[in-house]
């Protein structure tokens, strides 16, 4: 009965993982779903915050360039900026050029005709992700154009949801691959042996080998023309290889490759190695009877284990360079590479990431150990005691380096929750609030662990000793189970084996008889045994299998810490998605400089009429200036000065001129000097406002030879 039901429950306790397993799929697929559903196309990362001329201005004359300022530094290539006539005919030379700080210009051609021109633009921004845009200009007169004025879907369609699903891929390998070989070292040495364990750090490299390579194909379409089509061309490629996105690429390859080898060793010769030890464990007492002896075994067991521990300090710095360099590949090429105190944030950055990986890939590898290591094989209290406190240094450097980060991308408190950035950034600062809450629960199930279910095993075994034969023989049972649990492999058992008391000589003898009487008869008899002697051994094998997940599972500090890990893993599977969206979002300070920079563009939409009163200190000196200023935007303005006396009367004076002055970019002053039309009336055509700002406009007027005042007053202007 015992072994017809144990396969059973042996079933359904792999069913319930595989369950699990499966809800936990489900959700990673939902998550990136909704976020690639809800996501438009990928979010610039440098804003167009200014041109010459500006946004629907209206020049007299055809400008000899167009020029674009970007909130940082951009990469172009010849057909980046393009302008179109009014029939939609390219009017520039093709070829950009750098005009210094984050400035580009294009030449156009001469001769151009009045009407509307269309601006637009696609470049990548310093940290590698595609910008896109358009805007119109004027010689002369609006007109009517054949060109529609819209912003290219670039890093959207297919090819930009691969893109991302890429670069969720990307972070989720980096997390398993680091966290799990760091979980291993640091906290769980004996998992080196433990095959789910090992496919875990192996499927890490994989996806992230996997997920770089298709990067590395999509790249060109992603920042270009976005077609499926083109993601195989090798010009492309070609192009991508000298950009600093292609050269992060492929130094993440290579350290893969080094990644490769790390693997190798670790679960190679290092498995080896502790399995070697575990087995000497289970003869410790024929090595103390050797070592009586004097035949030197204490020495071969001391250099043992000075090796391991070479082995153990060389795999420590070779897989933390490697870990350092793959979390470098993206803080080169990414938010961390620019804006302000790039310097700082690249290394600021590969420890955030760092971070994350030690703490969410080490709660895979723990998530695994509990749910899918074998039973003689099971993780101990010690193990977990020491990733919690792992885990808690990793938290503590998330926060310092996630508050630096969070600093610098966000800036203000009203791009904090006025941004998408900064919004998503609040989202992730909850996420991570509940895991660590739920990681707070987990801590007090470590602290409730007892011995691995194991060694449960061994003191039963040797309780049960002990009653009939004493102390002494129970210990001595309790070791000699640990040695066959940890060396115990299925074997076939001939079924004439339950009479073996009578010996083996009698086996022997009658197999001869039996040899004897007829081949044919003996190999019926010897297939026969072999399948009776295998079904045997399967049914012993799932007897005990299930009798080890039976008390496993009867520790209830051991369920509660599965259950807290679960739920932890699956926050972290949301978690992960969020950040990768958040890693393609415009950072909020960069947002809200372009806002600033598109409302100021905007802010006059008609003349611009100021009052600006005065007095010379002589006599007749008090009046009221008025000056006017249309259309108030960047390129050719008309400006008209109107002066009053105090009782309402325009009155003549000997001398009116006018400054203008950006003070922010220290623009200015620029003179003009108008001319008198009639009395009190002076005026000024093609007054030049080379930029959109907030520009001061001192007015000086002298009411006499010695009589003269001047006064200011700030407007905006474009």
């Amino acid at each position: 009965m015992t072994q017809a039901i144990a396969p059973r429950a042996a079933a359904t306790t792999t069913g319930g993982v595989a369950f699990r397993v499966r809800a936990l799929l489900l959700l990673l697929l939902a998550v990136i779903g909704a976020v690639l559903a809800g996501a438009a196309p990928a979010s610039a990362h440098a804003a167009l915050t200014g041109s010459d001329p500006q946004q629907g201005a209206v020049v007299g004359r055809a400008p000899t360039q167009v020029s674009l300022t970007f909130s940082e530094k951009v990469a172009m290539s010849d057909d980046s900026v393009r302008v179109l006539d009014p029939q939609g005919k390219r009017v520039d030379t093709g070829k950009a050029t750098d005009l210094g700080g984050t400035t580009y210009g294009v030449k156009l051609h001469s001769g151009l005709p009045d009407g509307t021109f269309t601006v637009t633009y696609q470049v990548v921004s310093a940290d590698s992700h595609p910008v896109s845009g358009a805007f119109t200009f004027s010689v002369g007169a609006p007109s009517q154009t054949s060109v529609a004025l819209s912003d290219p879907a670039v890093g959207g369609g297919v090819v930009g949801a691969l893109y991302g699903v890429g670069r969720y891929v990307s972070y989720a390998g980096f997390i398993l691959l680091v966290g799990g070989a760091a979980f291993v070292l640091a906290c769980w040495q004996r998992g080196a042996g433990v095959r789910p364990v090992q496919r875990l750090v192996v499927s890490g490299w994989l996806a992230l080998t996997g997920a770089t390579l298709a990067l590395l194909l999509l790249r060109g379409s992603y920042v270009g023309s976005g077609k499926v089509g083109d993601i195989f061309d090798l010009t492309l490629l070609g192009q991508v290889l000298q950009t600093k996105a292609g050269a992060a690429l492929v130094s993440r390859l290579l350290l893969l490759a080094a990644g490769a080898l790390f693997i190798a060793v670790l679960f190679g010769a290092y498995a080896r190695r502790d399995e070697a030890d575990a087995t000497d464990e289970g003869d410790a007492s024929g090595r103390s009877d050797a070592s009586d002896k004097g035949d030197g075994s204490d020495k071969g067991g001391v250099d043992a284990d000075a090796e391991k521990r070479d082995l153990t300090f060389g795999l420590a710095i070779g897989g933390a360079v490697v870990a350092a360099g793959l979390a470098a590949s993206w803080a080169m090429a990414e938010h961390a590479s620019t804006g302000i105190q790039a310097g700082l944030a690249m290394p600021v950055d590969v420890l955030h990431l760092l971070a994350v990986a030690v703490w969410l890939g080490g709660l895979s590898a723990l998530l695994v150990a509990l749910f899918r290591a074998p039973a003689e094989t099971q993780i101990d209290a010690a193990a977990v005691r020491r990733f919690s406190r792992l885990a808690f240094g990793s938290v503590t450097v998330l926060a310092a380096t996630g508050i630096y980060q969070s600093w610098r991308q966000v800036g203000s408190w009203s791009a904090l929750t006025g941004t998408w950035y900064g919004q998503l950034l609040l989202i992730k600062i909850g996420l991570v609030a509940v895991l660590v809450g739920i990681a707070w629960i987990s801590r007090r199930w470590t602290a409730q662990l007892s011995e691995a279910p194991q060694a449960k095993v061994l003191a039963t075994a040797g309780a049960k000793a002990g009653a009939g034969t004493g102390t002494t023989a129970g210990t001595t049972a309790g070791t000699t189970a640990l040695a066959e649990l940890r060396t115990k492999q299925p074997t076939k058992v001939p079924a004439n084996s339950r009479d073996s008391s009578s010996g083996g000589s009698d086996s022997r003898n009658a197999d001869s008889r039996d040899s004897n009487s007829g081949h044919s008869n003996s190999r019926d008899s010897h297939s026969a045994d072999s399948r009776r002697a295998a079904q045997l051994a399967r049914q012993q094998t799932a007897v005990a299998t299930a009798r080890q997940k039976r008390l496993r599972d009867a520790d209830p500090a051991r369920a509660g810490l599965r259950r807290s890990v679960l739920a932890e893993a699956g926050v972290a599977v949301v978690l992960l998605a969020v950040t990768t969206v958040l890693t393609s979002t415009e950072p909020g300070r960069t947002e809200e400089a372009a806002k600033q920079a598109t409302s100021s563009s905007s802010q006059r939409s008609g003349p611009l009429s100021l009052k600006l009163p005065f007095d010379t200190g002589g006599q007749d000196g008090k009046g009221t200036a008025e000056v006017t200023l249309a259309p108030a935007r960047v390129g050719g303005n008309e400006m008209h000065v109107y002066v009053e006396r105090p009782n309402g009367k325009a009155f003549d004076i000997p001398e009116v001129k006018v400054a203008f002055t950006l003070k922010a970019k220290k623009i200015g002053p620029l003179p003009v000097t108008p001319d008198h039309i009639a009395t009190g009336h002076w005026s000024a055509i093609g007054v030049q406002i080379p930029m959109a700002g907030d520009w001061e406009i001192a007015l000086t007027v002298r009411t006499s030879d010695i009589d003269q005042t001047t006064v200011t007053k700030n407007a905006k202007i474009g």
